[in-house]
């Protein structure tokens, strides 16, 4: 037996979410299913980050124990001919044992996307939030200047989740001017609460707005209410894109 490190991209416009759940259809259990197929038995397969509904994924990663002898390129191409092409295996690579996707993971790096513009081109309006109205980036960039470092986050979570902590140290967070103007945010750190990006990015959208002053996240961190964060951004927008090792 040995372990896999799988690297995956996904679509997550049609999936409940990465994690497998009793109703619906995730990342997860696709790839479970695909392994099984190949490894002739039921195999566990545990993901670095579980994308929510309708989120997407360039680089996630998971690790998987199997049995195959399948060499891993033939491993990764037995994969994409048994899962949907909403979901690509990228990379596969055996790994030493004490490999876990979860717990091995240094940091995880997040994009979200805003079509800032009248109009949103048809093939980018499922992977972008769509504003009309002109933002202020400059305003945006300042607010978020207050996220990196260890904070309590516990404004920018879901109101359901249950934390052991919501203390979270994030290491970078800046927004940029992406491909045709899309307005990129890009977010590292090791962990991440739920629905924590996507609140970030509603509060910081607000600001953008003129809709609250610069300063509101940091008075939010050093103060955490979520009722008086922002509203939370469409998972449509937001993608996993990388897990450093």
């Amino acid at each position: 037996m040995r372990t896999l490190k799988i690297t995956v991209s996904y679509d997550g416009s049609d999936f409940v979410g990465w994690q497998r759940q009793g109703k619906g259809t995730s990342v997860q259990g696709l790839i479970e299913e695909a392994l099984a197929k190949i490894d002739g038995a039921p195999v566990t397969l545990h993901g670095a980050g579980r994308t929510d509904s309708g989120v997407h994924a360039i680089g996630q990663v998971a690790s998987a124990r199997i049995l195959s002898p399948l060499d891993d390129r033939r491993i990764a191409r037995a994969l994409n001919a048994h899962l949907p092409d909403s979901i690509r295996v990228t990379d596969v690579s055996t790994v030493p044992d004490d490999f876990h996707a979860r717990f091995s993971a240094l940091a995880k790096t997040y994009e979200y996307r805003i079509w800032n513009g009248r109009t949103v081109p048809p093939f980018v309006r499922q992977y972008t939030w769509h504003i009309i109205e002109p933002l202020d980036l400059a305003s945006m960039q300042a607010a978020s200047a207050a996220i990196p470092g260890e904070h309590d986050f516990a404004a920018f979570r879901s109101a359901r989740s249950v934390n052991h902590t919501t203390v979270r140290e994030i290491s970078s967070a800046r927004w940029r001017v992406g491909e045709g103007g899309t307005l990129v945010f890009e977010i590292a750190g090791k962990g991440f609460l739920r629905y924590m990006v996507r609140s970030l990015v509603g509060t910081v959208v607000e600001i953008g707005r003129s809709q609250r002053p610069t300063d509101d996240v940091a008075r939010l961190l050093a103060v955490p209410d979520r009722s008086r964060a922002g509203r939370t951004a469409p998972a449509r927008g937001l993608f996993l894109m990388k897990v450093d090792y």
